[in-house]
Formats: C-alpha cells, structure tokens, sequence
C-alpha cells in the first residue's frame, strides 16, 4: 500500500513540476515578436493539416490563435498559454488562456488551438470585455473529424469555430470548455 501511495505522490510532484515549469517558461519566453512568430507558424500547421480550417479562415472576422497551451493534471488540474487576435494580416491585441479542472485526471501535455470568429459582434465581444469564458458569450464549436465530416464553408452559423492541433502528451483528450481567455499586454 505504502509503494502505491509513493508512485501517486511522485506522479503528483512530477506532473505539478512540468505544469510549473511549462508555465514559467512561457510567461518568461513570450515577447510580441516570438508570440508573433510562433502563432503564424501555428496557423500554418493547422491549415496544412486541415484544409476546414483555412477554407474558414477566408471568412472569418478575426482569428485568436493560441499557439501553445500546456495542461497539466493529477486530480486538480490546470492549463495556461498566450496568443493573439488576428484581423487580416494585423495583430489587433495579446491574450491568455486559462483554465483549471477537477476529476479523474493524471498526466501532462500541450496543444495549440485557433478559435475562428465569424461574425462582427463575436469580434466586439472579444474586444469590448475583460475576458471571455469559452461557453459563456457568442456560439462556439470544437470542430472535431466528426463535425468537420459535415461542415462547409457554405453551412457555417455559429459566432465562433475551434479547431485543436498539435496535441502531445501523456493526458487523454483536450477541452476547451470553461477556458478564460483574458486580454494581456505585450
């Protein structure tokens, strides 16, 4: 009993030490110009990858793309990451991500997301609030294979569509669900 008590304790301090690391790391790391950087490169490996997803972007009013969130969890759990709102070509503002979590998790990874916003009153709500809890605001949808199987460029209506890429790790699925996303300066 004492051993199993030991491996899920180290287990907790080693997914605590990676989730701690991965946030000091990108809070010291992330200038305008590597977020910059890193969210093009990200966009760029979504739209090779799917071909929905830049079909979307053509129409899209603005893009928040969060090019690399770490997750971490044993029990409680929590993820954080940095990105920018695109319109057109032109970085408008910096953002995070936050979000924190309980249940039956263990494990750590990281991943990049792109929320496409399609319609003029989910970009002012972006803009106009102090942060916005995914869920909560304009209509969202976590495009997965399934939805993408049926979605068209011609058959969008929600205010807002996020696509997940780029998912390593050893944590089982990803959720976007109760995010904050909060506007931050660079």
């Amino acid at each position: 009993m004492s051993n199993i008590r030991g491996n899920v304790f180290a287990l907790m301090v080693a997914t605590l030490s990676i989730f701690s690391l991965g946030i000091m790391n990108m809070a010291n790391a992330a200038t305008a110009e590597d977020l910059d950087k890193d969210s093009r490169q990200a966009l760029q490996t979504l739209y090779k990858s799917n071909s929905l997803a830049k079909d979307i972007s053509r129409t899209a009013k603005a893009i928040l793309v969060f090019p690399n969130i770490v997750k971490a969890g044993l029990v409680f759990g929590g993820s954080y990451g940095e990105g920018e709102l695109i319109k057109g070509s032109t970085v408008v503002d910096y953002y995070n991500s936050v979000s924190g979590s309980w249940g039956l998790q263990a494990g750590a990874q990281s991943y990049g997301y792109a929320v496409f916003l399609m319609t003029d009153e989910a970009v002012q709500y972006i803009e106009k609030t102090d942060g916005w809890e995914i869920g909560v605001g304009p209509t969202i949808v976590v495009v997965d294979e399934g939805i993408a199987k049926n979605l068209s460029t011609s058959s969008l209506k929600e205010d807002a569509y996020a696509f997940i890429f780029s998912q390593q790790g050893l944590m089982a699925g990803v959720t976007i669900e109760g995010t904050k996303i909060t506007p931050i300066k660079r």
